[in-house]
């Protein structure tokens, strides 16, 4: 039974990661409906978001390669760091580092503050309606190749808002793209490579850390090995439609979607079938 828990949260993880609606805050929620009615824990979310991570290689392995080798090269002179594809390394590097910073810092509240049900309703509504607001406000002309080393930060320090699950890391630094005027695809495939270093840094942090603690989160290894696949495999198709989608399509739905998610969870809560840290 604790496999097939945790293969449905890897569903889960796999359908939400790249859609603005926060894989966290579904694996912290869905968690709550499962027979175990147990909290998955940091340690196996962010496990299993290696899985997703390598979808995103996998599909951009072309394009990653290119940004690793130009940006490699320009280390040693032999092409210019203005090259478009080196630029990208070093946007990702300096995007990086507000997430890698407060990741580090903040470990007791990613564990236990910032998983209060209540902390993760808020937050879906809230930045629903910014990513709202800003989908639809925002001039849309700006591409890849026109992300400034200024933009590249904001957008990372974007992203670190993303260790409050609900936020939703493609989210939060899509509305912070969308705010500098990139278009939608622009917008989502900058976040699909900023969260690459993110979330592998987090995912083996945390990896690390259940083998030193001897173990995975509530699902044990077999299950957290399982739900990584799944969710992988999962990630890939996602991240194909959502780049399909979003050629003509807006955040719109995403939005209506985050705010009744929310809102349901506000309401169970307050009549007492959920509490902020479990079921009650």
């Amino acid at each position: 039974m604790q496999i097939i828990e945790a293969i449905i949260l890897g569903l889960v993880q796999g359908l939400t990661e790249f859609l603005p609606i926060s894989s966290s805050a579904h694996i912290r929620i869905v968690g709550e409906f499962l027979p175990s009615a147990a909290d998955p824990g940091a340690t196996f979310t962010a496990i299993t978001q290696i899985g997703t991570e390598l979808a995103v290689v996998v599909y951009f392995w072309g394009k990653i390669v290119r940004i690793v080798r130009q940006w490699a090269l320009s280390l040693v002179g032999r092409v210019p760091r203005s090259d478009p594809d080196a630029r990208m390394g070093w946007l990702v590097i300096l995007g990086s580092v507000p997430i890698g910073i407060l990741g580090f810092t903040l470990q007791d509240y990613i564990r236990d503050t910032f998983r209060n049900l209540w902390v993760v309703a808020a937050v879906l509504i809230v930045f629903g309606i910014i990513l709202g607001a800003v989908d639809r406000a925002a001039r849309r002309d700006r591409e890849m190749d026109d992300v400034t080393y200024p933009h590249g930060l904001a957008i990372g320090v974007a992203q670190a808002l993303a260790l409050v699950p609900g936020v939703s890391r493609s989210g939060a630094t899509t509305t912070a793209a969308r705010a500098f005027g990139y278009t939608r695809t622009a917008a989502a495939e900058f976040a699909f490579l900023l969260a690459v270093p993110a979330v592998f840094g987090s995912g083996l942090y945390e990896l690390k850390h259940g083998l030193e603690e001897g173990s995975a989160g509530p699902y044990g290894w077999a299950g957290t090995i399982a739900a990584t696949l799944v969710a992988g495999v999962v990630g890939w198709l996602v991240i194909a439609y959502l780049m399909r989608y979003l050629k003509t399509g807006s955040f719109l739905p995403f939005v209506v979607y985050r705010i009744a998610l929310g809102a349901v969870v506000m309401v169970l809560l307050a009549m007492g079938v959920l509490t902020p840290y479990g079921t009650a």
